[in-house]
C-alpha cells in the first residue's frame, strides 16, 4: 500500500485544487484547536495475520476512527441525502450490497460490477476489481462524485458537513483542521475501514485448537489446498494458489483471468494498465465470509457457492490471457458430488459471525 505522503502528492494532486478546505493543522483559521489531542488507536490483528501497513501521514487515532465510522453511514455524502457508503456495503452481508448483483445509485442507474466485501482491507495493496486505486484513501475518494453512485460534487458534500453542528468539532478532534475537506474526510473513512478486521471464523478457531472440523469440512480443506494430480488420479481443487490460507487473508491480492469467459465485454485490469496481457484479469477477492457475499465474480454471474465450484470443476473457458494456474481447461477437476459438497462446507467455516454482528462496525 502506498504511504499517504505519496498518495497526497499523486492521487490527490487534482483534488487539492478542486476541493476546498484547510489542508494542514497550521492553516490560518478562526477556530479553537485546543480540542485536538488525538488518542492513538492500536490495531488488534489476529495472530496469524501479517503486520498492517499504516500510512505514515494517516496514523490511526480513536478520534479518526470514530469520525470515519460516522462518515461511512452519512447519507449527506449523496446529492439527495439518501445513500451512504453503508447503503451498498451492509454489515449483515459482510459489507457487500445486500445480495444484489449490481448496486444502484441515487439516480437509479445500475453499475456493472458487484460490490466487493469490506473486510481486512488494511492488508490490501489495491482496490476495486480492476485495482485502479492503490490505497483505501484513494478508493474512498471516488464514490461521492461518481455520477452513477452518490453523484455529488465534493464541494457540496463538504458544505453540508460544515453546516452540520457536529462535524466541524469532530474534524478538529480527529485531524486538527479548522475546515472540512475531502482529503481528511476520506482519510477518516480509511481509518475506520482499517479497523474492520475479520479473523474469528470456525477456521480460525480450529487453528487455535478451540474447535474441530467435521469430516466433510476437513476433506473440503484438503481439496482446497491440493492440486489435481493427473498422474495418480488424486483429486484436488487447486484453490490455494490464489486464495491461500497462509497469513489468514485468503487472497493473493493479485489479478487473474480465471476462465469465466473466452471473450470479454469487461476487459478488467487492461482498462487500467493498457496492457493487452491484462485482458480479463480481475482482483482476487478474499474468501472470508464468502458464504455471505453472494452473488460471485466481478459481475455477480454466479448465484451460489455451488455455481462457483462447478465453474472451476468444469475447467473454465480458454482465452489468450487465461491464467497458467487454470490447468484443467477442457478436462475439468472431476470432483465428485460429495467432494463438491465438502468444498462448500469448508468455505462456510470461513464465516465470521462476530464480524457481521460487531457493534463497533454498526451505524453509530
Amino acid at each position: 500500500m502506498l504511504a499517504a505522503n505519496k498518495f497526497l502528492l499523486t492521487v490527490f494532486s487534482v483534488a487539492i485544487v478542486l476541493f476546498p478546505g484547510c489542508k494542514k493543522k497550521s492553516c490560518n483559521c478562526d477556530c479553537d484547536l485546543s480540542a485536538y489531542n488525538p488518542t492513538p488507536y492500536n490495531i488488534n490483528k489476529p495472530q496469524s495475520f501479517p503486520e498492517m501497513n499504516i500510512p505514515a501521514d494517516n496514523p490511526m487515532t480513536v478520534e479518526g476512527v470514530a469520525l470515519g465510522r460516522k462518515l461511512f453511514y452519512e447519507k449527506k455524502l449523496s446529492a439527495d441525502n439518501t445513500q451512504a457508503c453503508a447503503s451498498c456495503h451492509a454489515q449483515s452481508f459482510s459489507f457487500t450490497d445486500n445480495g444484489l448483483r449490481f448496486s444502484m445509485g441515487i439516480d437509479e442507474i445500475q453499475g456493472n460490477r458487484n460490490a466487493m466485501a469490506i473486510l481486512n482491507s488494511g492488508w490490501s495493496t489495491s482496490f476495486f476489481w480492476d485495482g485502479r486505486s492503490a490505497s483505501l484513501e484513494a478508493q474512498a475518494l471516488g464514490p461521492v462524485p461518481n455520477p452513477i453512485e452518490m453523484h455529488q460534487h465534493w464541494t457540496d458534500a463538504v458544505a453540508k458537513l460544515e453546516a452540520d453542528t457536529a462535524y466541524p468539532e469532530l474534524f478538529v478532534k480527529a485531524f486538527g483542521v479548522c475546515s472540512i475537506d475531502s482529503m481528511h474526510l476520506v482519510m477518516a473513512i480509511a481509518q475506520f475501514e482499517r479497523t474492520m478486521i475479520s479473523g474469528n471464523s470456525k477456521f480460525d478457531k480450529v487453528g487455535r485448537h478451540e474447535e474441530s472440523f467435521t469430516a466433510s469440512e476437513l476433506n473440503g480443506f484438503i481439496l482446497f489446498s491440493r492440486d489435481k494430480n493427473n498422474q495418480t488420479g488424486e483429486h484436488g481443487a487447486d484453490c490455494f494458489h490464489c486464495h491461500g490460507s497462509a497469513g489468514g487473508l485468503f487472497s493473493d491480492h493479485l489479478f487473474h483471468n480465471n476462465g469465466i469467459d473466452s471473450v470479454f465485454a469487461d476487459v478488467g485490469r487492461e482498462a487500467i494498465t493498457g496492457n493487452e496481457f491484462d485482458r480479463g484479469k480481475f482482483k482476487t477477492p478474499t474468501l472470508r465470509n464468502v458464504e455471505l457475499t453472494a452473488p460471485y465474480m466481478h459481475d455477480g454471474r454466479f448465484a451460489t457457492l455451488e455455481d462457483v465450484i462447478e465453474h472451476y470443476n468444469m475447467g473454465g473457458h480458454p482465452s489468450a490471457t487465461l491464467d497458467p494456474l487454470m490447468k484443467n481447461v477442457g478436462v475439468g477437476l472431476e470432483l465428485t458430488a460429495d467432494e463438491k459438497t465438502d468444498m462448500v462446507n469448508f468455505l462456510k467455516t470461513l464465516t465470521d459471525w462476530d464480524y457481521i454482528n460487531n457493534p463497533e462496525f454498526a451505524e453509530p
